[in-house]
């Protein structure tokens, strides 16, 4: 077979983070099962993290057109690349443009039986990809793995400087927020990225994200982990700075519809950074149905040892039972220490690991409410089971998610800003008791929703198989 008439050869370049990495491997799966050649291209930490705790070699196995490949993101190994290291992290990876560039013109990436990178995916954030792209002659398409409207709110960023919306004091965080189209009526301050608080035009994060209504569109399509469904309004947003938007998601769904033939719990795949621990599987296997509130803050958030009590109290005295994962890493102090008083009670009602298989965890009929940071990927996860949020937002997308989940999508309630032990009770009780029908029933009917847009017809399904075509083309 000659160079021109094997498969196309495409490039995935995801943000060295759990959220990304995690979707955007979905998407490299979903290409390899239509034919193309993959390369993921990951850190060498990252590839390091993976290998240790996830099934990716596995997986590579399962695909003969795939395989992974590393990059330096110019950091020591000890960096912590969480927290206030995030920053860090992205300054430090615009330095590696050099050794992106050597890589794709090294002939590393192509042999006989494999083309040259034929079309590049790359994390939108990674905006220096596409000026290597340009150079070289190859196509880019960007992915940002936040919800359409967070990215919509960072689009509408320069709006909010222009009309003094920001910077803002913290005194008033209920003002609400005007120059966000389509979010006049429900936006306040509160409910935008954690940055803009900063009330630092200078802050490195906002101007980090101020410039993505000029960078997004500089690729010719824009992929996009969300469904119609979910996000329409917001969308049309979108598609006046970018027109050609496929919006494939929830990908991890995507991916088990198209491996097993129909939407299954069957299936699972892992790109965890950390050690999944299963045995809460078979508690869970012990508990009625809907009755199990699960608690996740996802791998980056961090608590203070404040916050950290008053959620403890505050589940413990709902009378709820609950899953919690805990990251070893996730206390600001030195170790994590159930109150005494409360242990009898944690033995009779809890179960605690430190990482958790979160997609089936969430598919269990045990848990009946997910306490979670509002990362995308766990919203989506959370959305497609049918699972009610309580959300606890921390950082970048979460707070935008958030007043969606309670006010927009009525799929949960939104406890930002607050970790007071009272507050805590009232939600959990309202979530999974006096409130619990009503929230799953809007929860079922957008599982419902979810579910159609991945079947033949469905948008995520047409568009997916538009970019498949698109790639071909190109």
């Amino acid at each position: 077979m000659d160079k021109v008439t094997l498969p196309p050869h495409v490039l995935i370049f995801p943000l060295p983070l759990q959220g990304p990495v995690n979707s955007m491997f979905k998407l490299a799966e979903l290409l390899c099962l239509s034919g193309f050649h993959i390369t993921f291209l990951v850190t060498d930490h990252i590839h390091t993290r993976l290998l240790k705790y996830s099934n990716i070699q596995s997986r590579c196995d399962i695909y003969p057109r795939f395989r992974l490949e590393t990059i330096s993101d110019g950091l020591p190994e000890d960096h912590p690349r969480s927290g206030s290291g995030l920053i860090e992290l992205f300054e430090s990876l615009k330095t590696n443009k050099i050794l992106f560039k050597d890589l794709l013109t090294s002939g590393k990436l192509n042999s006989d039986s494999r083309r040259p990178v034929t079309c590049i995916i790359a994390n939108g954030t990674l905006g220096y990809t596409c000026d290597v792209a340009n150079e070289l002659g190859i196509p880019i398409l960007f992915v940002r793995t936040i919800s359409a409207c967070c990215l919509w709110v960072f689009f509408r960023l320069p709006k909010l400087i222009e009309s003094g919306e920001l910077p803002f004091s913290v005194n008033d965080l209920d003002t609400p927020i005007k120059s966000v189209l389509g979010m006049e009526r429900f936006l306040r301050r509160r409910d935008l990225p954690t940055f803009c608080r900063s009330g630092n035009l200078s802050d490195p994060s906002l101007k980090l994200y101020l410039h993505e209504s000029k960078e997004i569109p500089r690729a010719p399509g824009l992929i996009i982990n969300s469904f119609d469904d979910l996000e329409g309004p917001i969308l049309s947003q979108i598609r006046t700075f970018c027109p050609n938007l496929y919006t494939v998601g929830p990908l991890h769904s995507h991916l088990k519809y198209k491996l097993s033939g129909e939407l299954s719990s069957s299936f699972t795949s892992s790109s965890s950074l950390w050690n999944e621990d299963s045995s809460c599987i078979t508690w869970l296997d012990s508990q009625p149905p809907n009755s199990v509130l699960y608690i996740s803050f996802g791998s980056h958030a961090v608590m203070t040892k404040e916050q950290y009590t008053e959620l403890w109290y505050g589940l413990v005295n709902s009378g709820s039972h609950f899953l919690w994962a805990i990251r070893p890493d996730s206390l600001t102090s030195d170790s994590i220490e159930i109150p005494p008083e409360l242990s009898k009670d944690i033995d009779e009602r809890g179960y605690i690991v430190e990482w958790a298989p979160q997609e089936e965890v969430l598919a269990h009929n045990a848990v009946g409410g997910f306490l979670t940071h509002s990362g995308w990927n766990s919203t989506l996860e959370s959305v497609i089971e049918g699972v009610p949020m309580i959300c606890w937002p921390v950082f970048l997308d979460q707070h935008v998610n958030s007043r969606f989940v309670g006010e927009v999508w009525k799929l949960g309630l939104d406890m930002k800003d607050t970790c007071d032990r009272i507050i805590i009770e009232k939600t959990v009780r309202e979530l999974m008791d006096s409130r619990k029908h009503e929230f799953r029933t809007s929860a079922d009917q957008m599982a419902k929703l979810a579910k159609q847009c991945l079947m033949p017809g469905g948008s995520s399904y047409c568009n997916l198989e538009r970019l498949i075509k698109d790639i071909q083309a190109m």
